[in-house]
């Protein structure tokens, strides 16, 4: 069989991933065989991918490729996340094209919209991930929205509330006023910000005196209701009990004392918007201040904002800065650096606001997280230093605000009978919900007295159920698949949601089933550029990953990415990783090449070179075997990949196949060929996870194969004791043929023609490989000898000596010359090392790494110089 010069991914990977989808080998079911579960974390259903998922996917799919492969039933459920901020700010934006605007349309009108949008440009990501090979279980594909995994939310969000651990309350929350939502604390971004700091004069009332306040944000002026002081500030003093009259506004207000006034900053007089600011508004409870909301949910200000109502927030700043200008107001404007608050999904500036919320309380539900990770390690974390953070977050965590006041999402399962802020009941169903409320009042509701709240719980809300609710674990909690999957194996994530949902989804696993949701949670780096900027489309410094995998196959981007990926560490990605990758498929299949164009007999004897090669192949191998457990051990996927690369690359197609090589035109032994092809599928075994299509391709050219005897679904190769002494033997033996080669090259001395070798063997060492040094060193005999051959060539390796006879071609003179110029280098570079150590300054202060490099270089010297001074004494 003739096989293509050059390996050309694009012939092969269709090919193969509708080979693996036509014969079902992603689908799961239980049965007796070890589970291995993977959940995917859900991408937004309107994204397209993009790096971060290019690596994150890749990493599942090795380890999804290696558990099947070692017998395990692999199961990986894909699906996509509704993401509420995200896919309805899409579909506003579209609507505004179209001339329609949302607060035009009803909320099924809306969501009508949004299914359309959905349904147009959901999927398109999973139908990418195909392209890199994901082998998920498409059957078992899930979305947030989807019937089953709604109906678990809204259970769940009434089982806590039956619990008590759900409340709706007035809290002062944070707002995006792009998307016209509230977002949780740690949706918010907090930037260091160049601002502005301005002093401006308030009249005391009754009199001609003024006190001058410091404030960040002018336009909030508008609705003040207090001046503060803190009563041990004895440059207030004359201003207790006294009122205060707002600029512009000539309100009347009180000025109050307390103590949480920094005397230190601005001017110690602090200014009281309760409706506005986190901390004013603990204060306006404290003095029961009244509460002034001058902005409207898009950020411009409502009638409270006088002649400024309708304007932005940021140009009402501008004019009204004017404005106090102008009635002789503002004393001075100061810069000041300061932390603003922006919205992780809009990057819109947040807006402090008061507003009726549905919280859940956290106090109590951490507990069983904590001590899951941090005491009991049920769920360990790689890298472990990911533990501190998850304790941060953790011990300082705040009520969760799971409302949103958004159409696209699930609906809180909330109905109101009244106006009062408790004048609502909790259930699935309307109907359910009139009965409740006709109950808890004591008059009989018809349904259309009800109405459900509008708002849409938090997208994260969802997602934190994710590994149980795709297994339909909420709804029928002892269900064959939750019982058999659950809990999953392996979380592979990035560290930047290591509280939205990572924890979250600790918290739901012991919350509904008392029990861990996955063991071991590997965080990702971050992919940046080669200037360590994060890569993202506004920035332009991502590149397309279909187009990089049309361009270097999908083997070769998925290990051009992963040589360089150390769990934690972010990822400098550079295209020529990928053109690494490729290389290395191509240097895979040209081996394959080689094998196929050997013939074999079966009437040659194996060669005693071949022998010994195999044996230590085999011991090489199993040596990289015991190296893959400890790194999949330890998540070290990039490791992992490197004992592979180096294995392939140097030990299987450098080295090994050079030593069973038959000779020019001539046959090879068929005992040898059976024991080439079965390393080149060991080989194919453990490169499978990485390089799917690749090894795929070569396993079924290798042979004809059954469905059943897939790569994909063969089995991996068993650990055996690894043989340390053929290993050791060997690198003494690739040093001596390096030495040969070295010397042939050196002295012109054809690689074709046959010399003569003899060995000083102080060292005693194994002569196990002297038919693999014969063969490669091209020596007409190999001799032990008691002492220095006269008239040679030599070189070390430890202790013993090698020679190689110089013959009449080769010019003594010049040779000597050669010895002579190249002992005075090595000589003059030994005294420039030895003064370095000989530096009592240098020897104390410098680290010992350095020192120790220092001193292996004085030994390298030293025995350089003695060969040289060895091989000149013998011309």
């Amino acid at each position: 069989m003739s096989l293509a010069t050059k390996y050309t991914p694009q012939e092969v990977e269709d090919k193969w991933y509708k080979y693996w989808m036509d014969n079902n080998y992603f689908h799961s079911t239980p049965n007796e065989k070890e589970p291995y579960t993977i959940v995917i974390p859900p991408p937004n259903v309107t994204g397209v991918l993009h790096m971060g998922h290019m690596l994150n996917n890749t990493i599942q799919d090795v380890l999804i490729r290696r558990a099947r492969l070692k017998g395990k039933n692999a199961c990986w459920v894909p699906g996509t996340d509704h993401a509420s901020i995200a896919t309805e700010a899409k579909v506003v934006a579209k609507l505004k094209e179209q001339g329609i605007e949302k607060s035009d349309l009803t909320r099924d009108e809306f969501l009508k919209h949004a299914w359309d949008w959905t349904d147009e440009h959901g999927g398109i990501i999973l139908e990418q991930l195909k392209k890199l090979g994901a082998s998920c279980d498409w059957e078992r594909t899930k979305f947030t929205m989807d019937e089953d995994l709604s109906e678990a939310v809204s259970k769940v969000f009434i089982d806590l509330y039956n619990k008590g651990l759900i409340y709706r309350g007035y809290r002062m929350v944070n707002w995006d006023p792009e998307a016209q939502t509230t977002l949780s604390d740690e949706e918010v971004i907090f930037e260091e910000k160049q601002g502005n700091l301005y002093y401006v004069n308030y009249k005391i009332e009754g009199s001609d005196d003024v006190l001058t306040i410091a404030t960040t944000r002018p336009e909030t002026i508008l609705g003040d209701t207090a001046i503060c002081i803190n009563p041990n500030d004895e440059r207030f003093t004359h201003l207790k009990g006294k009122k205060a009259i707002v600029p512009i506004v000539n309100r009347v207000i009180p000025i109050i004392e307390d103590e949480y006034v920094d005397l230190e900053f601005g001017t110690g007089c602090l200014k009281v918007t309760p409706a506005h600011d986190q901390n004013d508004k603990v204060l306006g409870e404290k003095h029961n201040l009244e509460v002034i909301d001058i902005f409207n949910d898009d950020a411009s200000l409502n009638s409270f904002g006088l002649h400024y109502e309708g304007k932005d927030r940021f140009v009402v700043q501008k004019e009204i800065t004017k404005e106090l200008d102008e009635l002789g107001c503002l004393v001075k404007v100061e810069q000041h650096m300061h932390k603003v608050g922006t919205s992780e999904r809009t990057k819109a500036v947040i807006e402090p606001k008061i507003s009726a919320q549905w919280f859940l309380k956290m106090e109590t539900i951490v507990e069983p997280a904590l001590k899951a990770v941090l005491e009991d390690e049920e769920v360990k974390f790689f890298p472990k230093h990911y533990n501190s953070t998850y304790k941060h977050w953790l011990t300082n965590i705040r009520d969760w605000n799971i409302s949103r006041q958004l159409w696209w999402g699930h609906q809180i399962p909330a109905f109101f009978y009244g106006d009062g802020v408790n004048d609502f009941v909790i259930a699935e169903t309307i109907e359910e919900a009139t009965k409740l409320a006709s109950e808890k009042v004591g008059k009989e509701f018809k349904v259309e007295d009800l109405t459900q709240d509008p708002d849409a719980l938090d997208t994260w809300f969802s997602s934190w159920l994710w590994p149980i609710s795709v297994f339909d674990g909420i709804r029928k909690p002892n269900n064959e698949e939750i019982e058999y999957y659950y809990p999953t194996n392996d979380l592979v994530t990035g560290p930047d949601i290591i509280f939205f949902w990572v924890a979250r989804m600790i918290f739901a696993g012991y919350e509904f089933r008392d029990e861990k949701p996955f063991s071991n949670v590997y965080f990702t780096g971050i992919v940046r550029d080669s200037q360590r900027r994060k890569m993202s489309k506004s920035l332009g410094n991502s590149p397309d990953p279909i187009k990089l995998m049309e361009k270097y196959g999908a083997d070769g981007v998925r290990v051009g990415m992963l040589l360089c990926s150390a769990a934690g560490n972010d990822l400098l990605f550079d295209e020529e990783l990928c053109a690494q990758g490729r290389n290395f498929s191509n240097k895979i299949w040209n081996s394959f090449r080689l094998i196929k164009g050997w013939e074999v007999s079966e009437d040659l004897e194996q060669p005693k070179s071949a022998k010994i090669a195999i044996d230590w192949y085999q011991a090489k191998f199993q040596q990289t075997l015991v190296d893959l457990e400890k790194s999949f051990d330890q998540y070290r996927i990039s490791e992992a990949l490197m004992s592979i690369y180096k294995l392939v690359w140097d030990d299987f197609s450098s080295w090994f196949l050079e030593m069973v090589k038959p000779g020019y035109q001539q046959p090879m032994d068929a005992k040898t060929y059976k024991a080439v092809i079965s390393f080149l599928e060991d080989n194919l075994k453990v490169l499978h996870p990485f390089m799917p299509f690749l090894s795929e391709e070569i396993w079924q050219t290798i042979a004809d194969r059954t469905p059943e005897d897939a790569l994909i679904v063969a089995e991996y190769p068993k650990t055996v004791e690894v043989n340390e002494s053929l290993i050791d033997g060997f690198k003494v033996a690739s040093e001596v043929i390096s030495g040969i080669r070295t010397i042939r090259k050196d002295k012109n001395i054809s690689f074709k023609d046959q010399i003569e070798f003899s060995v000083l063997n102080n060292d005693k060492v194994s002569t196990d490989f002297d038919a693999v040094i014969e063969k490669l060193g091209n020596l007409s005999s190999l001799n032990y000898v008691e002492e220095k051959v006269d008239g040679a060539l030599s070189f070390r390796v430890k202790s013993n000596e090698y020679f190689i006879p110089m013959g009449d071609a080769i010019d003594v003179e010049a040779e000597k010359a050669k010895l002579e110029e190249e002992l005075k280098y090595i000589e003059g570079f030994l005294k420039s090392v030895q003064k370095k150590l000989s530096n009592e300054r240098f020897v104390n202060n410098a680290p010992e790494k350095v020192i120790g490099m220092e001193r292996q270089k004085e030994a390298d010297a030293l025995a350089k110089i003695e060969t040289i001074k060895a091989s000149l004494s013998s011309l």
